[in-house]
């Protein structure tokens, strides 16, 4: 439906893609084969094996098991504590319960060879039932949900089984990793109370309730930078934009508190409108103890709530074909060096049709990333509609089920967890190049803004907020009851960071802001002063007489259809060769081949474009 045709020059030879003639000297052959065109790119196929004789028989045997297990599999995320708030009552899943299967002796010993992935116990493949029911809970029902029984694909489903339960004892992070999670998640609630002392009346969008959105972008940036990627895309909306700028995306404060104060963004001399503080970006590039860098790309978020997406996919894509072309790896793969990072909110996620129409490009031959990570920052609340009645699915995340996408659902109350559900879906992206979703569930400490009342509308939701600890507090006081950090580590954390802003800010007053379009790739272009020179964009006459010509040029032994050849082939042919006027028809196949043989790469995008919606624009 969707096709990229290009031609390059390359001494004597011109070569069109998809859906376009080849022409190699004397010799004419018909490319017609989506894989032998330019922009088609596939991910790398990962093969899971298939049950052994003896667990397919074990299976059998076991019937009764199996159906338990799929249950936790299948529905076991209904009866997970996602809710910091707990306002969801827990619904009764009687799938849930053993004695449903026939299995009410809980100290029955089971085969479970093929049939779950419990952690080894001296080498047995046998346990009670009450240790496998046990197991299914601590797995399937914890402060992680997991949905993926809807995957139509049997190796991704069994992949995404083993490994979850595999892995589940394998979730204990070191001291290390635990004093970085609490450092990001304190200065992160640091700046938001320091943005609040300083520029009270600012509607900033804060992160607060939702500070493990910073955890799951740090683990996110480090298993890229030691998997070999070395460029993210990121598209992110307003809520916790700045926090996670200044913090992890190393936009300078004084940047920020300069255009807080009523400034401009860009230099004075520089001819360019400002925007508004929730649509600024920041594109560093980030060190993980890594050989290469991971260059992030954050790109500007426009007003309209989703409308980042496809840009994100669009500019990941053109970024991936600009490395594949420079050929510094030929066994490089489709999202091998690149990944896209899309940040959403719950409302925009199930209500904008721009997450559909984005998500059905995703695993398109010419539109695909090798797969995209998507983060749903759930508030619970859209402005100040609950859930209820913004949409009718069950989740916000279950649109994401139109192309087949597991989803990944943990309480924002537990930074590790949510650190562990990263790993699992950047996991399952590396090995499947598709798309995966965390449905990260927390909840939105001040209004839709930090001007707004949230208790009009949603007292009871808001008494609750407000009667408990944010989630930075409650992760320091159990680093500091397990003796990870000291009530000293904890102040000193505290007081350099805002020392830090306020040194900043003192400097904001100075600050001198630089330009910064003009650089890398776009390095040498000027911008114009007042009126730029017309180009010459003229092409030889007889240059565009050939390429009219080997628009409609076809293979002797390919059959033309009769009526193209009466309406299409020899009128342009007739035209061209006595000089007459030409249609539109023909002047577009001029204008696109000529920037062909230039060496220009084109991309047409649309339904149809091979065939072309009108006869006479046949490619």
């Amino acid at each position: 439906m969707w096709r990229i045709a290009q031609a390059k020059l390359r001494g004597n030879t011109l070569t069109f893609g998809s859906r376009l003639p080849v022409v190699s000297g004397p010799k004419l052959r018909r490319c017609y084969n989506e894989d032998v065109a330019y922009g088609y790119r596939v991910p790398k196929q990962f093969e899971y094996p298939d049950y052994s004789p003896e667990q397919l028989k074990n299976r059998q045997q076991q019937a009764a098991l199996v159906c338990l297990v799929d249950a936790y599999r299948s529905v076991g995320h209904r009866a997970t504590d996602l809710d910091p708030l707990h306002l969801q009552q827990q619904p009764s899943i009687p799938e849930l319960n053993p004695a449903r299967y026939g299995l009410s002796n809980m100290n029955e010993q089971f085969n479970i060879d093929g049939i779950l992935e419990m952690p080894p116990k001296g080498g047995s493949k046998t346990a009670s039932i009450a240790e496998i029911h046990q197991t299914l809970v601590d797995i399937y029902c914890g402060h992680v949900a997991f949905e993926f029984e809807h995957i139509p694909d049997t190796a991704e489903r069994r992949w995404f089984a083993d490994y979850i339960e595999s892995t589940s004892n394998q979730s204990a992070l070191d001291s290390d990793k635990k004093r970085r999670f609490h450092e990001l998640l304190v200065r992160s609630e640091t700046f938001d109370n320091f943005m609040q002392k300083k520029f009270g009346q600012v509607k900033r969008y804060g992160l607060e309730g939702a500070e493990s959105a910073i955890i799951a972008l740090d683990e996110l940036f480090s298993l890229c930078s030691h998997s070999g990627i070395t460029d993210a895309i990121l598209g992110m909306p307003h809520r916790g934009r700045l926090n996670i700028l200044v913090d992890l995306l190393k936009y300078p404060p004084r940047a920020l508190f300069h255009k807080l104060q009523g400034n401009a963004e860009f230099p004075d001399d520089l001819p360019a409108s400002g925007d508004v503080i929730s649509h600024i970006s920041s594109s560093p590039s980030l060190n993980y103890g890594c050989k290469e860098d991971l260059n992030v790309t954050t790109l500007h978020n426009p007003s309209h709530l989703e409308a980042v997406n496809p840009v994100v996919s669009g500019y990941g894509r053109a970024k991936q074909m600009y490395l594949y072309d420079k050929n510094t790896d030929p066994g490089c793969a489709l999202g091998d060096r690149l990944i896209g990072i899309q940040i959403h909110g719950d409302a925009a996620f199930s209500g904008q049709g721009v997450i559909m129409e984005t998500l059905g490009l995703s695993n398109l031959p010419h539109f695909s990333l090798g797969g995209t990570i998507h983060v749903i920052i759930n508030n619970q609340i859209g402005y100040t509609t609950p859930a209820t009645n913004a949409r009718s699915t069950l989740y916000t995340s279950d649109v994401g089920k139109l192309v087949n996408t597991p989803i990944i659902h943990v309480n924002g109350d537990y930074p590790e967890e949510v650190a562990r559900a990263m790993r699992i879906a950047f996991e399952y992206r590396k090995l499947f190049r598709k798309d995966v979703i965390i449905d990260l569930v927390t909840f939105r400490r001040w209004g839709h803004n930090e001007l707004d009342e949230p208790s009009f509308t949603q007292p009871q939701m808001y008494n609750i907020i407000r009667a408990r600890e944010s989630v930075p507090k409650v992760y320091e006081r159990k680093m500091m009851e397990s003796g990870v950090i000291t009530d000293a580590d904890a102040k000193q954390v505290h007081a350099s960071f805002t020392k830090y802003l306020e040194t900043e800010l003192a400097a904001s007053k100075d600050y001198t802001p630089k330009a910064d379009h003009l650089k890398g790739k776009w390095s040498g272009l000027v911008m114009p002063t007042q009126t730029a020179p017309q180009p010459d964009t003229g092409v030889a006459k007889e240059t565009l007489r050939e390429v009219g010509e080997r628009s409609v040029l076809v293979d002797q032994t390919f059959k033309v259809h009769p009526r193209l050849v009466k309406h299409h082939i020899q009128p342009r042919l007739k035209r061209l060769a006595e000089d007459l006027a030409i249609d539109w028809a023909t002047a577009e196949s001029l204008a696109f081949g000529s920037l062909l043989k230039q060496g220009y790469n084109i991309r047409l995008c649309g339904q149809d474009v091979g065939r072309g919606t009108f006869s006479q624009r046949h490619a």
